[in-house]
């Protein structure tokens, strides 16, 4: 990551806000090394370029030859010592401290920077970024010359507000190069703003007029407050709320150094061509587009205009913040790279690769993973049971192979609630990162969708998890790269199955899987899961005229299933919609398995009851590669696959009969009189 660092000006015209600080690793950018080339100071360059690239490389081929030889820790065994940020994080001291320097002129010309350590562990195919505050000129010429030195790559321009505007502009004027344009609250809404008409105020106003600087600055005690908050518990919060206090207002003079009335006027003059510059230009963009969107922005109209955005552009994707004000990168909770990952935007090549451009979730993916699910856990109590190689049935996953390909061929419960414990769980126990297969639905950008997606969506989370949409390609990528898939013959049609149809399986004809697996060798490992016959009870129609307060706007709705919501036309004409818009899988199959209706069914709530996992004994195909290749064989070892996974599920819906903690309350009493037994995974459950 670079950024421009514009030394030919006054300070009185460098606004480390948009600038410097989202530069540094501070908030939502400090984890940009781990996955974007990092550029050094005045134009030097990081791992992988230049003159040393070679030297660096062949560091990093010999740090992954001796980290490969010992064993790995595993990184996701304790979510909750997991830190909440990198212990190397800077502060609000270490901000202003920088600014000190930045608004110094040394009279020379503007050049690149990099306020991140470079890295030998950097790949050197990754990707460069380029943060923008301002300069076209100078940002084209070093776009230029990074596209010639690496034709194949595409190049990231990240801009916040003016940044938003160059990095638009630059796109226009290149349209053919490979860029990837990350856009924070654009300032090309600034004509529909309530900052233009300071500028005529700004030009009247003397010298020694005070600034309301909160107010220019978005209340930065609102974002210094914010983040403080979210740090941990109260006596922290207030020790860490008083030292930042404390620092900012000893740093006072530094931030009327860097706002002076002429900065701020010349700033708006700034923002008012550079919004014109970029709204001019729009109609020639042709690169990928993600716009990062406040809800709480109090300088510019920030929703509205991504919408508008939107609709301008061809290839546009919005991520809405709804907390935030409009310095974005200053607030904690952001992480830009895992909303560029969550938006499948990372991409090292001229297309998107799921298995080679998949980075698998940091600690702090997980934790922040772990803490939005752990109701589901501590709701579900999940007992997993594996096979070992010899056949004997123990508790935990350490039948379970260390070493892939593996794949994981099991049932869907409704609405496929039973995956966040099963993920979760072989990566705390195991350190095994298990890729879902999933519908292509879950990977389709929607054109005007109304509302945007929030930050960090379900599906963000999903894709963050390294799951891919299900194809014939990724198949063959993921077993070929050696992974952990998890896959569900019955697919939709299952997930969403009807009143009644608890425990079916919905499998084609088709022996889709086992010759693909047999190919690579892959380990197979049937498994069943079952629960209170589905965690959330259906309402047949035919025999109840119930009605339910749904949410807090007080709309009635009636609980329905795929069957009684097609009796409906408007949602029928919703349904129908839906599904054409998403990839058709499976169309020259037929029966169940081809009805792949895209709904949800609206459901009723129960008392949560406790999941349980059964994974069987894997079955080794290694020594059946030859035998596999012909149609029959394949056919025999797909029936016993599904045979396998129906005796895992008739298992365990007959042991869980024998569980005398299968009752929420059962479980919380008895987690209150042991009180070391706080995991949801380790509570007692029936006998082998």
């Amino acid at each position: 990551m670079a950024a421009i660092s514009a030394s030919t000006y006054p300070a009185a015209g460098v606004s480390p806000f948009s600038q410097r600080r989202a530069t540094s690793s501070y908030g939502g950018i400090r984890n940009l090394s781990r996955i974007l080339a990092v550029s050094t100071e005045r134009g030097g360059r990081g791992t992988g370029f230049g003159e040393n690239g070679k030297h660096e490389k062949q560091k990093l081929n010999q740090k992954v030859v001796k980290e490969e030889s010992e064993v790995k820790p595993n990184i996701y065994a304790n979510p909750e010592k997991i830190p909440e940020f990198e212990e190397d994080k800077k502060w609000l001291k270490d901000y202003f401290e920088e600014c000190k320097e930045m608004i110094r002129s040394d009279g020379g010309p503007p050049r690149w920077f990099s306020p991140l350590e470079c890295s030998s562990s950097t790949s050197p195919d990754c990707p460069l970024l380029l943060f923008l505050p301002e300069l076209v000129k100078i940002v084209e010429r070093t776009v230029r010359s990074e596209n010639y030195r690496s034709p194949n790559r595409p190049i990231y321009l990240v801009g916040e507000s003016i940044g938003a505007c160059l990095a638009i502009s630059v796109a226009a004027r290149n349209p053919d190069m490979d860029l990837v344009l990350v856009l924070s609250n654009p300032a090309t809404s600034f004509s529909q703003s309530q900052l233009q008409p300071l500028i005529p105020l700004l030009e009247m106003m003397p010298d020694q007029f005070p600034i309301n600087l909160p107010y220019i600055l978005s209340n930065p005690l609102r974002v210094l407050m914010d983040n403080v908050v979210k740090r941990g518990p109260l006596p922290q919060i207030i020790g860490e709320l008083s030292q930042d206090l404390a620092t900012m207002s000893s740093y006072l003079p530094v931030l009327a150094d860097i706002v002076p009335r002429q900065t701020l006027l010349w700033k708006l003059n700034l923002l008012k061509s550079g919004s014109a510059c970029g709204n001019s230009c729009l109609h020639a963009v042709k690169a990928q587009l993600l716009i990062l969107c406040s809800g709480r922005d109090q300088l510019l109209p920030s929703q509205e205009e991504s919408q508008r955005l939107q609709k301008a552009l061809p290839d546009c994707e919005i991520r809405m913040f709804e907390e935030s004000g409009h310095f974005l990168f200053l607030e904690d909770n952001v992480d830009l790279v895992t909303i560029i990952k969550g938006a499948s935007f990372y991409r090292r090549g001229k297309h998107f690769d799921c298995a080679s451009d998949f980075m698998p979730p940091t600690p702090s993916e997980f934790k922040k993973l772990h803490d939005s699910i752990s109701w589901v856990l501590t709701a579900t109590s999940p007992v997993m049971l594996s096979t070992l190689e010899d056949g004997k049935v123990v508790r935990g996953l350490a039948g379970i192979p260390s070493e892939g390909p593996v794949l994981f061929v099991g049932y869907h419960m409704l609405m496929g609630f039973e995956v966040i414990p099963l993920v979760a769980q072989i990566m705390m126990e195991r350190n095994i990162l298990v890729r879902g297969i999933a519908h292509p639905a879950m990977f389709v950008r929607v054109k005007d969708r109304r509302p945007p997606e929030p930050e960090l969506s379900d599906f963000d989370v999903i894709r963050v998890m390294g799951a891919v949409p299900v194809s014939a390609a990724n198949f063959y990528k993921l077993m070929s790269s050696k992974s952990h898939a998890l896959l569900y013959p019955g697919g939709v049609r299952e997930a969403l199955h009807r009143k009644g149809e608890e425990y079916k399986l919905f499998w084609p004809d088709k022996s889709e899987f086992v010759r693909m697996a047999a190919r690579f060798g892959a380990k197979i490992i049937p498994f069943g899961v079952v629960g209170e016959d589905d965690f959330a009870e259906m309402i047949d129609i035919e025999r109840s005229s119930s009605y339910f307060i749904w949410d807090v706007s007080l709309i009635f709705q009636i609980i329905l299933d795929y069957n009684d919501l097609m009796k409906i036309p408007w949602r029928r004409e919703e349904i129908e919609r839906v599904t054409s818009r998403t990839a058709k899988l499976r169309t020259d199959a037929s029966g169940e398995i081809a009805n792949q209706q895209m709904h949800i069914p609206w459901v009723l709530p129960k008392f949560p009851g406790r999941f349980y996992y059964y994974f069987g004994k894997p079955i080794l195909t290694e020594e059946m590669k030859v035998e596999l290749r012909e149609k029959k064989k394949c056919d025999e070892m797909y029936l016993h696959i599904k045979s396998e996974v129906e005796g895992c599920i008739d298992f365990l819906k007959n042991k869980r009969e024998k569980d005398p903690y299968r009752n929420l309350l059962s479980r919380v009493l008895y987690q209150a009189s042991h009180p070391g037994s706080t995991s949801p995974f380790h509570l007692p459950s029936f006998d082998l």
